[in-house]
C-alpha cells in the first residue's frame, strides 16, 4: 500500500471509500482504509487526514481504530464471500 502522502491526497482516497461504501459497511471502510494506508496516515497526521476527507471529525475514532489494527490484520484481496 501507499507509504506516503500529503494529508489531502489521503483524505481524497478516505472520500471516495467512504462514498462507495455499501450503507450498512461504512464504519467497516473507515477499518479498512486505516488498516491499508496506515504508515501514510501516521505520518501525514490521522486528524488532518480526516479533515481534509470531509467525512465528520466523528470517523476520527474509527480511522485511529484502523491504524492501531494494522498490526495485527493482513487484508485479502479480492474480498471473497
Amino acid at each position: 500500500m501507499k507509504r506516503s502522502g500529503s494529508a489531502e491526497e489521503l483524505g481524497a482516497i478516505l472520500a471516495d471509500m467512504y462514498k462507495s461504501a455499501p450503507p450498512k459497511g461504512l464504519v467497516t471502510t473507515i477499518l479498512l482504509f486505516g488498516i491499508q494506508y496506515h504508515d501514510a496516515i501516521r505520518a501525514a497526521g490521522p486528524k488532518k487526514v480526516v479533515e481534509a476527507s470531509g467525512i465528520g471529525d466523528k470517523y476520527h475514532a474509527e480511522v485511529n481504530k484502523g491504524i492501531n489494527l494494522a498490526e495485527y490484520v493482513i487484508p485479502k484481496y479480492p474480498r471473497q464471500n
